[in-house]
């Protein structure tokens, strides 16, 4: 990884409180070694939890290990605080997992707004999993904001169900000065279109005291609203299940035990905002386990060094592998073969830098051209129309992408 410490990103930023971020142009530096496509396809780490729910007999079963599978979808974002490159307009990425048993296509289908459509499914037909995402970037003066826009659907082919959810929001503090962190936030919620049962998550903003920080609470319900399953954990760690009746019992005994320690305990004054950096809290011990719950997730450890290799998983670290004679069976468009990415990964900072340029211009050249010829960008791989569960606009996978006919690919690089 490259330090940071020689670039001022206030002389960047100071110019764009309160606006959008994805039309400022910002040092390579800030990048990690990923596009945006890439990130995306970190939701498949922990697919296992996809086929896990496949197998489950009964709706709720199913909707725990989905509801697992949303939390960890976020997790690979713990510590990553390099910014994914921007995808060029017709930027493709494709991930095929014999060994994990899915494969996933992504495509850039919009550059203003940016908007990424992804679509996966499982090897033995057991799932498809598909969005498109276009995240809402917003600074804040200290901090900078991704509200993540876009349905995901999972839909498991063996039960007839379809679920659909929003990703939370997520926060990187202290952009100008300290050190970076980042908190997610948000309720979201997984409706199973078939029962019409729901699964609420709160992911809790870190509050005052950081005593919240990346914990994530919440319930099954029935579409009654009947409470039948408690959720609780920290999306950075793991996820625990119980009976509503053991969480009630056990919360009760634990608010009489908390009345006397507040007795003793009267909090101090808040702090009021000032240029200082939001100190990042100090993560509370792990999850207390309540007795009777059930492990329903456990995030993967990282490798030893990942610490140096911008925080990456050892899923992230082999995303942008160039293997010998891939060349042969990717599209152009695919983010392994973008010069500017590959510069930086190669460590040469420089011509990722001119590339990085050279493509943006290339990009904005063949825009001028469209617009000359009064011609409409075509998207490849994906149309826009509704979400058959949802009805909001979405983005959907139009097939034949894995029949290899890569002859009439756009030149974006």
């Amino acid at each position: 990884m490259f330090t940071r410490s020689d670039f001022s990103v206030w002389s960047i930023l100071k110019k764009c409180i309160g606006l959008e971020l994805s039309k400022i142009t910002m040092p390579i530096a800030f990048n990690e070694p990923l596009s945006f496509l890439q990130r995306i396809t970190e939701y498949m780490e922990h697919v296992y939890l996809i086929h896990r729910a496949s197998r489950q007999t009964q709706p709720l079963e199913r909707m725990q290990s989905v509801a697992a599978f949303a939390v960890s979808a976020v997790a690979s974002q713990w510590e990553r605080t390099g910014k994914p490159f921007n995808p060029l307009l017709g930027e493709t990425y494709e991930l095929i997992r014999e060994d994990l048993g899915f494969r996933f296509i992504s495509e850039q289908v919009s550059h203003h707004p940016p908007i990424s459509a992804f679509y996966s499914e499982g090897l033995k037909q057991d799932f498809a999993f598909h969005g498109s995402i276009y995240p809402k970037l917003k600074f804040w003066g200290k901090s900078v904001e991704a509200e993540p826009r876009g349905t995901i659907t999972l839909e498991l082919l063996g039960h007839n169900e379809a679920y659909t959810w929003t990703n939370p929001t997520c926060c990187v503090h202290n952009v100008i000065i300290g050190k970076l962190w980042i908190e997610q936030y948000g309720v979201v919620e997984i409706l199973n279109h078939r029962t019409g049962d729901k699964c609420v998550l709160n992911f809790k903003p870190c509050g005052l005291f950081g005593k919240e920080l990346h914990r994530v609470e919440g319930h099954i319900q029935d579409k009654n609203k009947k409470k039948l399953f408690i959720i609780y954990g920290k999306w950075t760690e793991c996820l625990w299940g119980i009976e509503p009746a053991s969480y009630e019992s056990f919360r009760k005994q634990e608010k009489r035990g908390d009345q006397l320690r507040k007795a003793q305990l009267d909090g101090g004054p808040e702090r009021p905002d000032s240029d200082v950096a939001d100190d990042m809290p100090v993560a509370q011990e792990t999850v207390q386990v309540i007795p009777g719950s059930k492990l329903l997730w456990r995030i993967n450890s990282r490798p030893p060094n990942s610490a140096q290799m911008y925080n990456f998983t050892s899923f992230t670290v082999s995303l942008n592998e160039l293997e010998s004679g891939m060349e042969k069976t990717l599209p152009p468009t695919d983010c392994r073969l973008r010069p500017d990415i590959r510069g930086m990964e190669n460590g040469n900072m420089d011509l990722a830098s001119q590339e990085k340029e050279r493509l943006e211009e290339k990009q904005r050249e063949a825009r001028r051209e469209r617009a000359k010829e009064e011609t409409e960008w075509r998207t490849r791989w994906f149309y826009p129309g509704d979400n058959p569960y949802t009805g909001a606009s979405d983005w959907l996978y139009a097939g034949d992408y894995f029949e290899r006919n890569f002859s009439d690919c756009p030149d974006i690089y």
